[in-house]
């Protein structure tokens, strides 16, 4: 057994940032040969790491059901302490979401810390958060996670609440000292600061929806390369560099909603948000939680849903995004399906359903992507002919400014444009049509 976790060990590339990374032990249950248990195993991992967590060993059963005791049978928790003893791990990280009950027997059994799946993915969003409203949003999302968990004594709430790993103390050493009651009243003070949060985020929509402005988000699975691709496209219309956004092979490197305005060379102007991405499994708060922010989602005139065509489960992640989609109601808003990482995926193209074959990473299909995007949200532009007084420079610069010119020329003391316009704007010029 211990050389099997050796060879897993050195099977392991981590690139790690930090030197002194945690040390854990994972564990999964394939559950009636689930053909999903190997790619979700994969991606814990990933989330480990995403943690700063090297993991050490892994231990697996195959189980027709869960047991109630520790999840895995008694015999599999006698291999799981070899393994924490044989590399000195910090501790264990299950692939699934353990019962109260099941984490006091596992902590009991195998005296280290015990963490699921949920709270591995909770404290992610923890250390990423930014932004005060993200902040609050993954700390009710927490506290939630943590009430079933305060039954018992303090002993055993001190060791589930103080982060993932015995090296990250934080928020979690001051929910020790707060009982069930007291617990509850932070969730409803933090629900009524999100509501207050997200008041604001309305109005500033608004004031957006008011100018006339489309908006496009990209949405999808974590680390599908959503930002990389927002900052492909800003780079294709030289936008300013402060203006791109963060980017990392990393899951979950984005966790708030970054909106940024693209101006086309035709004067057409859109917003482009970049969104936090979906992943299996997602905690139901946190999706709660998360409502603000995928509001942008709800409120879009295009969806772009960036599918990893490098990742061999990628039709299982379409199927998460589009079932987390269903959960916020933003399924009904116009989707264009971007299949991502082309330059490294080995799937038959011309296997794939209705999409966009893109690289962000080497701009391969950038511009017809724009362009379709720009055939969805623009299908309602005017193309018309207007003749303006020569010396009217107000309306001639109102006209350059929020219209796209695809024509000019003079005659005596007239300046005629062949443009094309949002209907808001027609309705502003129409009265200068040339055929008036």
């Amino acid at each position: 057994m211990t050389e099997q976790m050796n060879a897993y060990n050195e099977r392991q590339n981590y690139n790690l940032e930090t030197v002194n990374a945690e040390k854990a032990v994972v564990v999964g249950v394939n559950i009636n040969n689930n053909p999903l248990y190997e790619n979700s195993m994969t991606e814990l991992e990933n989330l480990a790491i995403a943690c700063q967590i090297q993991c050490v060993a892994r231990v697996e059963q195959n189980l027709k059901r869960a047991t109630t005791q520790y999840y895995v049978g008694s015999g599999k928790v006698d291999e799981i302490r070899m393994g924490v003893e044989a590399f000195d791990a910090d501790l264990v990280i299950f692939n699934h979401e353990l019962t109260p009950s099941q984490m006091r027997n596992l902590e009991k059994a195998l005296s280290v810390r015990i963490v699921d799946r949920t709270n591995l993915i909770l404290e992610i969003f923890e250390r990423r958060a930014q932004t005060r409203e993200a902040k609050l949003q993954v700390e009710a999302a927490h506290l939630k996670y943590l009430l079933p968990r305060l039954i018992g004594s303090y002993e055993a709430l001190g060791r589930q609440s103080g982060g993932v790993g015995t090296k990250n103390k934080g928020v979690g050493e001051k929910k020790l000292e707060l009982d069930r009651r007291k617990v509850e009243q932070k969730i409803h003070d933090l629900n009524r600061e999100i509501d207050q949060v997200e008041k604001e985020r309305i109005t500033q929509r608004k004031k957006r929806a008011d100018s006339r402005v489309k908006g496009v988000a990209l949405v999808g699975y974590t680390n599908a390369g959503k930002s990389t691709l927002m900052n492909a496209m800003l780079d294709l219309y030289s936008q300013k560099k402060e203006k791109k956004v963060f980017e990392k092979d990393m899951l979950f490197a984005t966790l708030e909603t970054s909106v940024r305005q693209m101006k086309l060379p035709d004067k057409k102007t859109f917003t482009l948000s970049d969104t936090v991405g979906f992943v299996s499994e997602l905690p139901h708060d946190l999706v709660k939680a998360f409502r603000a922010t995928l509001e942008e989602v709800k409120q879009a005139d295009l969806l772009l849903h960036v599918v990893d065509l490098s990742n061999s489960d990628y039709k299982h992640q379409m199927k998460v995004t589009m079932d987390t989609l269903n959960e916020i109601d933003a399924n009904e808003v116009p989707m264009l399906t971007i299949y991502n990482k082309a330059d490294i995926s080995s799937v038959n193209l011309n296997e794939l359903a209705d999409g966009i074959v893109v690289s962000a990473k080497t701009s391969l299909g950038i511009e017809q992507l724009v362009d379709a995007v720009k055939a969805h949200i623009f299908k309602d532009f005017i193309d018309c002919e207007v003749r303006i007084p020569i010396d009217d420079g107000k309306l001639f610069a109102f006209i350059n400014e929020n219209a796209g010119v695809y024509e000019m020329r003079f005659e005596e003391n007239t300046t005629i444009l062949l443009i094309s316009c949002s209907p808001e704007v027609y309705e502003k010029i129409k009265m200068y049509r040339s055929d008036n």
